[in-house]
């Protein structure tokens, strides 16, 4: 950044230099001009003079270095010329400056001389005898001044290049400097600040990205909390049931089990496997959340009728626990994945189950909203102590581990349920009291946007 900096301000400081050299170049080209057109005129006129007073022989007397003088008749015959021998010469009475000469008393132009094969600039004067008296001189061209010039324009080009390389180097430096004196970790500290005026968005914007780049680090370092949380508790989770289906097998491979101990082992052995199959799904559901749902369906949903389905599902499991399960609303549809909205009802309601009372009772409400679709899931179970509503959706966190392992519970099934409605841009609430109930509210817009 430095050196572009730099050699933008030298590059613009010397081709301001040379554009104005080029201006200051034509202005004394056209200055020296108009001085020797003045100069010519002047000489014309003082030859003239003797012309008139001497004639020839003031010609043949006149010394001429730099002019060339002509003798012209009203005929336009050449009486006489310094460069050529007047009887070669054609006849100059078309000469634009003759013809001005006779016609107005004096005449100027400029022009190549095939003569003298250079261009020229001709004054030429009308004598009273009716004759025209003559002067050119050799035009200077821009390159011609430039190089009579050339000593001292190459040193003003010299002293030029070195100013402009020091200005530049400085300038670079005191542009840069404050720049350079930011600290990324505080850019706000400067923002007010003259000197930091015009890059105040930039700080801003620093530290903008700081901030966002605190939070993307604590959700980086949460993540990984999380993660070795999980692989610790699923190991945990894993253990119990694999010890105990090894302690039983062990006992039955041996021949220790006696023969009525079979049947309650191999019942046991079968509901451990049953918890570990379910834990797994768990894992994998949630892991497929985690990935944000991008291979889910979206579709027109009827979160009513999926709840009936989710509670038919169900039905068994609690009349095994005499729990009564009822289902009020109408249907209400929304853009949504019919499995994950499965699932948030049948998690929701499998749990009011496991954590109701004997004879107690799950009720489902769906109510359509103008914007939203919403499920409410009530039981008249344990509840919720107030100090753990903020943790019931941590993966594997139970408010009573002995009763969850009793109940069968993975301690995934809220994790699922808050994932679910996070894909679907929808919130999930819980109330209620300890010992008196758990009210479960889902919000879910009817229509979101899918990433």
């Amino acid at each position: 950044m430095n050196g572009k900096i730099f050699n933008a301000i030298w590059s613009v400081a010397i081709a301001v230099f040379l554009a104005s050299l080029l201006f200051i170049m034509g202005g004394l080209y056209d200055y020296f001009s108009e001085v020797q057109e003045g100069q010519l005129k002047a000489e014309t006129q003082m030859v003239s003079q003797g012309v008139v007073l001497s004639g020839m022989d003031y010609l043949n007397r006149l010394e001429t270095k730099n002019y060339r003088v002509t003798w012209i008749r009203a005929d336009g015959t050449v009486l006489y010329d310094t460069a050529a021998n007047s009887g070669d010469l054609e006849n100059h009475l078309e000469r634009d400056e003759v013809k001005l000469a006779l016609a107005e008393g004096y005449g100027k132009s400029m022009r190549f001389s095939n003569t003298l094969s250079d261009k020229q600039l001709y004054s030429a004067m009308r004598l009273p005898d009716g004759s025209v008296l003559r002067l050119s001189v050799l035009q200077k061209t821009v390159w011609t001044m430039l190089f009579g010039f050339a000593q001292p324009v190459c040193i003003v080009v010299f002293i030029a290049f070195i100013l402009s390389f020091i200005l530049a180097s400085r300038l670079t430096r005191r542009i840069l400097e404050p720049i350079n004196s930011i600290d990324p970790d505080r850019p706000m500290q400067h923002f007010k600040e003259a000197e930091y005026k015009e890059i105040a968005p930039l700080l801003k914007r620093l530290h903008e990205q700081q901030e966002q780049m605190k939070c993307d680090r604590k959700e980086i370092e949460k993540a990984a909390l999380i993660r070795q949380d999980f692989t610790a508790n699923v190991s945990h989770e894993l253990k119990t049931p694999l010890h105990v289906i090894s302690g039983y097998a062990e006992l039955l491979e041996t021949g220790l089990a006696k023969d009525e101990d079979i049947k309650p082992f191999a019942a046991k052995i079968r509901a451990e496997a049953g918890r570990m199959t379910s834990l797994v799904e768990d894992i994998i559901e949630l892991t497929e959340l985690d990935n944000g749902g991008s291979e889910l369906v979206w579709e027109t949903c009827d979160l009513y009728r999926i709840s009936k389905n989710a509670l038919d599902s169900l039905e068994t499991v609690a009349a095994d626990r005499n729990i009564h399960l009822e289902l009020h609303g109408e249907s209400s549809h929304l853009q949504g994945v019919s499995k994950l909205l499965h699932s948030i009802v049948y998690n929701l309601c499998d749990n009011a189950i496991k954590y109701n009372r004997e004879n107690g009772k799950v009720l489902v409400q769906v109510e359509n909203e103008r914007e939203s679709v919403m499920l409410h899931v009530r039981d008249t179970g344990i509840g919720i102590p107030e100090d753990c509503r903020e943790r019931i959706f941590e993966r594997f966190y139970r408010v009573d581990k002995s009763r969850s392992k009793e109940a069968g519970g993975t301690g995934l099934g809220l994790s699922i349920v808050k994932h679910a409605v996070m894909i679907h841009k929808g919130m999930v609430k819980v109330s209620g009291e300890a010992g008196e109930g758990t009210e479960f509210i889902v919000s879910l817009p009817k229509n979101i946007r899918k990433n």
